[in-house]
C-alpha cells in the first residue's frame, strides 16, 4: 500500500478516526479529574567524604566504589528503615492504621504491612556521578508525605551509623572475652618463669652477664698455661739442667738467687782450678761448694716442678667441674628462653588485643554519619499526580494511533474500490478509463483535499 492510497483510507475514514480521537481525549480528561490527587515530597541527602577516619585513622574511600550508592539504596528500601519509621512516627498505635490492616485482610502483621506500604510509595532518585540521594514519598496528604519523607531520611542517617557502630560494639565484646584469656595465660606464663628463675637461680638467660662462664674461661686460660709450664720444666729438666728452665722457673727469685750463686761459685772454682791440683784444700772447698749449690737448685727446681704439677691438676679438676656447672646452667638459660619467648608472646598477643579493644571500644561509641540532610522535605504546593498537561498530550497521540487503527481495521472489513489501483488489484484487468465528477471552482478551493488525477 502506497501513500495515496493510504490518504484515501484517511480520508474516507476520517469521521472513524475524530471520533475515535474524541473519545480517547474526554475519557483520558474525565479519568484525570476523577483520580484523586497525590502528593509528593522529596528530602534530599548528599554522602560527604571528609578524608581520613576521625577514630581508626583508615583511609578507605567506600563512595568511590561503584556498588556503594546501589547499596545506600538498598539500606534505604529495606524493611529494617521502614520499621524504624514507623517506630520513630509510632504509626503502629494510630487506630486508623489498624481499622486499614483490619479491612485489608492482610496475612502479615501490623508493622510488616504498614512496612511495605511505607515501601511501596517510596521513591528514591539518584545520579551516577553524584553522591546526592533524594528520598520521595508519594501520597494523598501532603503533611504527610513531608512527614514521612523527613522521617526516612532521619531514619537512614540513623542507621548508617547503627551499621557501622553494631559490628564495632559486638567486636568490642568478643575481644573484651579474648582479653581475659590473653591474661591469664600471660599471668601463667610470667609465674611459670618466676617459679624457673626461683629454681635454678638465673636472673638473666644472656650468657654475657654470666659470671660462672667468664670464670670457666679463666680456669681453662689458667690451665693452658699451667700445662706449657709443666710441659717446659719436664724437658729442661730431662735435657740440661744448667741451659735454663720455663718462664715459671726463670721468673722464681730463689731460684734465680741460686743460679747467680751456682754462676759465682762454678767461677770460682774455675780460677782454683787452673791455678791449683785436684788435691789442694782450695780447689776441693771451692769444688764442694758448687756442687753443694747445684744440689739446692736441683731440689728447689724439682720441688717447684711438683708444685706445678699438683697446681695444674687442681686447675683441671676445678675445669672439670666448672664446665659441668656452666653446662647445666646453659640447659637451663636454654629453658629460661623459650619460657622468656613464652613471656614474649603471651604479652604481644595480649598488647595487639588491648589496642584492638580500645579502637573498636572507640569506633562503637563513635556517633558520626556520613550522611547529611541537604536539604529537608517541604510541603508541596502542587499536585505531582495526576497531570492534566501531560495526561491530556498523551491522550492526543493515543487517539490519533487507535483512530488510525480502526480506520484500517474498518477498510479491512469494508474493502471499498477509491482508485484506479484498486480495480487493477481486485479484477486483474487494465483501467481503458476514468469518469470524473465535475466539482465547482468555488468548492474546489475551499476544500482543498487532494484528490486522483
Amino acid at each position: 500500500m502506497d501513500f495515496s492510497r493510504f490518504f484515501l483510507i484517511i480520508l474516507a475514514r476520517r469521521k472513524l478516526i475524530l471520533f475515535t480521537l474524541i473519545v480517547t481525549i474526554l475519557t483520558t480528561l474525565i479519568v484525570s479529574l476523577l483520580l484523586p490527587k497525590s502528593y509528593m515530597s522529596t528530602a534530599t541527602l548528599v554522602l560527604t567524604y571528609k578524608g581520613a577516619d576521625p577514630v581508626t585513622g583508615a583511609i578507605l574511600p567506600a563512595q568511590l566504589n561503584p556498588s556503594f550508592m546501589a547499596t545506600q539504596l538498598d539500606v534505604i528500601k529495606s524493611t529494617r528503615t521502614a520499621l524504624m519509621v514507623i517506630d520513630q512516627l509510632k504509626l503502629d498505635h494510630n487506630e486508623v492504621v489498624k481499622e486499614q490492616h483490619e479491612v485489608s485482610n492482610s496475612n502479615l502483621p501490623l508493622r510488616e504491612w504498614l512496612a511495605a506500604f511505607l515501601l511501596r510509595n517510596l521513591d528514591i532518585e539518584t545520579s551516577r556521578d553524584s553522591s546526592v540521594i533524594g528520598i520521595s514519598y508519594k501520597g494523598v496528604d501532603p503533611m504527610f508525605a513531608t512527614i514521612i519523607a523527613n522521617t526516612f531520611a532521619n531514619a537512614y542517617q540513623e542507621i548508617s551509623i547503627r551499621l557501622t557502630v553494631e559490628p564495632s560494639q559486638k567486636a568490642a565484646s568478643y575481644f573484651t572475652d579474648q582479653l581475659n584469656v590473653l591474661r591469664e595465660r600471660l599471668e601463667t606464663a610470667q609465674k611459670k618463669l618466676t617459679d624457673y628463675q626461683h629454681e635454678v637461680g638465673i636472673i638473666d638467660a644472656d650468657t654475657r652477664l654470666d659470671i660462672e662462664t667468664k670464670r670457666l674461661n679463666d680456669l681453662s686460660s689458667q690451665l693452658i698455661v699451667a700445662q706449657a709450664e709443666l710441659m717446659g720444666a719436664d724437658l729442661e729438666r730431662s735435657v740440661n739442667h744448667r741451659s735454663g728452665e720455663t718462664s715459671s722457673i726463670v721468673r722464681n727469685s730463689m731460684i734465680s738467687s741460686l743460679k747467680l750463686s751456682v754462676a759465682q761459685a762454678e767461677s770460682k772454682f774455675s780460677e782454683v782450678s787452673q791455678k791449683l791440683g785436684p788435691n789442694h784444700p782450695s780447689y776441693a772447698g771451692a769444688k764442694a761448694e758448687v756442687e753443694k749449690l747445684r744440689a739446692e737448685l736441683n731440689k728447689y727446681i724439682k720441688s717447684t716442678v711438683h708444685t706445678a704439677i699438683s697446681q695444674e691438676a687442681e686447675i683441671r679438676t676445678a675445669l672439670e667441674e666448672q664446665k659441668t656447672k656452666v653446662l647445666s646452667l646453659n640447659h637451663a638459660r636454654n629453658e629460661l628462653q623459650l619460657l622468656f619467648k613464652e613471656v614474649e608472646g603471651a604479652q604481644h598477643a595480649y598488647n595487639s588485643a588491648m589496642q584492638r579493644l580500645n579502637q573498636t571500644t572507640l569506633e562503637g561509641q563513635a556517633n558520626l554519619s556520613s550522611v547529611s540532610i541537604l536539604d529537608p522535605a517541604r510541603i508541596p504546593e502542587k499536585p505531582h499526580s495526576p497531570k492534566l498537561l501531560l495526561n491530556m498530550i498523551l491522550s492526543v497521540i493515543l487517539g490519533t494511533l487507535l483512530g488510525l487503527g480502526a480506520g484500517l481495521i474498518a477498510e479491512m472489513v469494508d474493502r471499498r474500490v477509491r482508485s484506479p489501483e484498486d480495480l487493477v488489484d481486485v479484477l486483474q484487468v487494465p483501467v481503458l478509463g476514468i469518469i470524473k465528477k465535475e466539482i465547482s471552482k468555488q468548492k474546489h478551493f475551499s476544500f482543498g483535499w487532494p484528490r486522483l488525477m
